[in-house]
């Protein structure tokens, strides 16, 4: 054998022990957002930055579009061990950490700024519940403001009453909203929403302008109620264990671009979502207004009574109150000096 073949051969030989050993931590990740959205381009972008950061020792292989199934099938994957870090709503929060949820509570915000408050205010107790369920918190990433679109004209709580709405099956915040509205919604699962809608088992469902064009639901509705019906919160999670297992500087990398990109992920779904509303008008949506602020402030008693009803079975009295006050206070503030 020649040298020039044995040297050869020796740097082959290095350079697949070196991919080896970049590849020593892999987190596999799982969303129900689908290839191309701006969720799975941040999600790249997370992705390319540990990756050089950590000079390829950790990454992520990622699962999007609820190839892995919905939230919950994710959750328990990673129970098992199959996956070990997942982008999640509310409903997945739900069986992580309960109180967390009160960040969807109906009717409460008005505008980011309220939302941002109270992210601000509240992280560090909403991280520490987060852990307590077995899991890290990278970074919270919203969905968004959450509107209900339906296939008859809707303005007032009255109206909502003729629509066969669909509620996200097993959401103990949506089940409250509709019970204060007197609706019995129809649970379904979000891989049935578009198939349920084109044969008329529902004609009306809630979610951000952005993620109903992204999952079409769009396509088979009419109308928007420009009626907030509460901040959809989101957060990219990673299992404590699978978390414990990496090196403290893989951890620091993590966390870091963590905060950094999910940051990055809500001011650009913030846009995302704002643009989506002209979208949704150009593609025939028509934007319904509450008549009076007389219904405006309906909507917002039934919030109120909804919260309530969650007291015990989510978060506790004390934590209803303390966010309640923080943005009653900031919006009042605000009033004064706009006067």
């Amino acid at each position: 054998m020649k040298k020039s073949d044995i040297i050869i051969g020796i740097l082959f030989v290095v350079a697949f022990s070196t991919q080896l050993l970049s590849q020593q931590y892999i987190i596999k990740f799982a969303t129900v957002a689908p290839e191309g959205s701006t969720w799975m381009n941040v999600m790249k972008e997370f992705n390319n930055a540990v990756r050089k950061e950590s000079g390829g020792q950790l990454g992520f292989r990622i699962y999007p579009g609820m190839v892995q199934g919905d939230e919950k099938d994710v959750l328990r994957k990673i129970k098992l061990g199959q996956l070990h870090r997942a982008g999640i709503t509310g409903v997945g929060m739900t069986s992580i950490a309960p109180k967390v949820r009160i960040l969807d509570s109906p009717f409460l915000f008005r505008n980011h700024d309220e939302v941002d408050l109270i992210y601000k205010t509240f992280n560090d107790e909403f991280n520490e519940a987060i852990e307590e369920g077995g899991y890290i918190n990278l970074g919270w990433a919203e969905v968004g403001l959450v509107y209900v679109f339906t296939n008859t004209q809707v303005k007032t709580p009255e109206d909502m009453k003729k629509v066969k709405m669909w509620m996200w099956e097993g959401d103990p915040i949506a089940e409250a909203a509709f019970k204060a509205m007197n609706i019995n919604p129809i649970p379904l699962t979000i891989n049935d929403v578009l198939t349920s809608l084109q044969t008329g088992l529902i004609n009306g469902v809630y979610s951000s302008p952005l993620a109903s064009i992204a999952l079409q639901w769009f396509s088979r509705v009419k109308y928007m109620l420009n009626v907030s019906l509460a901040n959809s919160m989101g957060a990219v999670v990673i299992s404590k264990k699978k978390f414990n297992e990496l090196p403290p500087d893989l951890q620091e990398i993590l966390k870091r671009n963590g905060k950094k990109y999910m940051e990055k992920l809500t001011l650009l779904s913030r846009r995302d979502n704002e643009k989506s509303i002209e979208t949704l008008r150009k593609n025939g949506i028509t934007i319904t207004e509450p008549p009076s602020k007389k219904v405006t402030a309906e909507y917002e008693e039934i919030g109120k009574k909804a919260r309530r009803l969650l007291v015990g079975k989510l978060y506790s009295e004390d934590l209803l109150n303390r966010v309640e006050k923080v943005v009653y206070d900031f919006r009042s503030n605000n009033n004064k000096t706009s006067r």
